[in-house]
């Protein structure tokens, strides 16, 4: 019997392998060019950006809002582009609080490696939605964050919220 418990989280694994893949495309890019695919987590697009899950969330609903042109530096959007990042800022937080009712947000852009960014060359704004408690001992103690949803589910119901609201 060993002393050490173990929690599976095998989906990681294509994280790990493409971390130091150099020659990898843009998932941004890739996914506003097939919005309707689920596995794109495309949950909107417009004419000037999309709002797409998170695939290695923070919390379950971790949102991200990026123009559909790959621009690496603020300064290069266009003022409808920036609108549109906003607009879609409020559009996330009414889906997130429509279906997960958080206590909180952590909003922002990591912009450059040093900042934390995991995409560097794509712009692109995180939502977080925030509960009491949400970081507990498995985070704290293990380095695990436990998941209570499928991004699969959550890309289907927060598509469907984006169309009632929209109606």
């Amino acid at each position: 019997m060993s002393w050490l418990n173990r929690l599976w989280s095998p989906w990681r694994l294509e994280y790990i392998k493409s971390s130091d893949n150099a020659k990898k495309e843009c998932f941004i890019c890739n996914a506003s060019k097939r919005p309707a695919d689920p596995e794109s987590l495309v949950i909107y697009i417009d004419d000037f950006i999309l709002i797409i899950l998170n695939r290695y969330p923070y919390n379950n609903g971790h949102l991200m809002v990026a123009p559909i042109n790959h621009k690496k530096d603020l300064e290069d959007l266009t003022s409808n582009e920036w609108n549109a990042i906003v607009k879609g800022l409020l559009l996330s937080k009414k889906v997130l609080d429509a279906i997960y009712k958080p206590q909180g947000y952590n909003i922002g852009m990591n912009i450059g490696k040093i900042a934390g960014a995991g995409l560097e060359d794509h712009l692109h704004l995180h939502i977080v939605p925030r509960w009491a408690g949400d970081t507990n001992f498995m985070t704290t103690i293990s380095g695990t964050k436990v998941m209570a949803q499928t991004l699969r589910e959550g890309w289907e119901i927060m598509r469907k919220e984006i169309e009632k609201l929209k109606a």
